[in-house]
């Protein structure tokens, strides 16, 4: 297949050994797409998109951050270690901080906490109030994933594989758990999901696992995807991307594999379907949202699985995670420009251009309209209308 021709073009190049990443063709949102992108389609709009305000917080490259948020703020960081509070009505800067290291993963609020990454396995957390240094911890491991914050807890996951949840007052660790991964993984490291009743993790090998807050001992594992095919690329069936889950289910996608969801409280399987993605899945009350690995945009009824739209108009443009917003479901692209669907049929409602670099990371939801981040460091708010 083609993926995998350019895959082993790369790791023939980097001369991996042992437990490799694959990145590259895989890479979201830091690169220029390596076939051509659809082009973009005319429509007529049913709603609008109207930039508020943006500001540069530096390149992200190669790294994918996302934006993250409170009732008051955003926050954003670079890959170059500046991290900025904006002020969420005007995009005022509240205030900047220059870390002193190379970030990759941020950024996560929470707890009057702000927390990022590094690829050296740093975690640092700081004020959110004044941006003031809290607490740092080192993990030794490079961390890809937005690390999440809720409660009284951070949770990080590193690419060797382990989830560590720490003290998000001190940063004292709590625990930590770990996992033997496959002989090659793809470079897109699964964000985890914490909730009240577990930690979720999903892995290589198409498995998600529900982990204990109490101690990181796992309560149950179920197959998201099963590997398939004669070579180690055509088996590769990583779980990457967001995790949803509401009261009853916890769903997750894999590459090569399925769009799963799962009992919570023992981890039955309730219902699946094919579908290959690299940046998860995203829900509101009703339905899950996916993007295929080529970029058709899907919606699922959440309760029996039945598919009930797909947007194919956007084919290789790398899009992000879908963003469900009432009415209306947002992904952005390889090219800078975020689009508006129509919830209800996935028909296109308002399309607005960025700085025309690659969005990044996950898209941040607003009260009435959401922020996004590009690889050229822009950090743009709209408003819909």
């Amino acid at each position: 297949m083609r993926a995998a021709k350019l895959v082993l073009s790369l790791l023939l190049a980097a001369g991996l050994g042992g437990c490799g990443t694959v990145g590259g063709w895989f890479g979201f949102g830091t690169e220029t797409p390596k076939v051509k992108p659809s082009e973009l389609t005319e429509f007529k709009p049913s709603a609008s998109l109207a930039r508020v305000w943006e500001v540069n917080v530096g390149t992200t490259r190669p790294y994918a951050m996302s934006p993250g948020g409170d009732a008051q703020s955003v926050f954003a960081a670079g890959k170059d270690g500046r991290i900025l509070r904006v002020d969420l009505g005007s995009g005022r800067e509240v205030w900047r901080i220059e870390t002193g290291k190379i970030l990759s993963a941020g950024v996560g609020v929470g707890a009057g906490r702000v927390v990022v990454g590094t690829p050296k396995g740093e975690v640092l957390a700081y004020q959110a109030a004044d941006g003031k240094p809290a607490w740092s911890v080192v993990l030794g491991g490079e961390i890809l994933s937005v690390p999440v914050v809720m409660g009284d807890s951070v949770a990080v996951r590193t690419i060797d594989g382990r989830v560590v949840l720490l003290n998000a007052e001190d940063g004292k660790k709590k625990w930590s758990a770990g996992r033997t991964l496959p002989s090659l993984v793809l470079r897109e490291a699964g964000e985890l999901l914490l909730t009240d009743k577990a930690v979720y993790a999903g892995y290589p090998g198409g498995k998600l696992l529900a982990l204990s807050l109490t101690n990181g001992a796992s309560i149950w594992e179920a197959n998201v995807a099963q590997a398939r095919g004669a070579t180690e690329i055509e088996r590769i069936a990583d779980v990457t991307g967001p995790l949803v889950a509401d009261d009853r289910l916890v769903c997750g996608v894999a590459y090569q594999g399925r769009l799963s969801c799962f009992d919570q409280v023992n981890g039955n399987p309730v219902w699946s379907r094919e579908l290959s993605g690299l940046t998860g899945v995203a829900q509101d009350e009703g339905f899950l949202y996916a993007a295929e690995a080529k970029d058709v945009v899907q919606s699922f009824d959440k309760q029996r699985g039945s598919a009930t739209w797909k947007q194919a108009a956007l084919v290789n443009r790398k899009l992000t995670t879908p963003l469900p917003l009432g009415r209306h479901v947002a992904v952005a692209d390889a090219q800078g420009f975020v689009h508006l669907l129509d919830a209800a049929t996935g028909a296109f409602a308002a399309r607005a251009a960025t700085d025309g670099s690659p969005a990044v990371g996950r898209l941040l939801p607003l009260s009435n309209g959401l922020v996004v981040q590009t690889a050229n460091g822009g950090v743009h708010a709209f408003k819909i209308h």
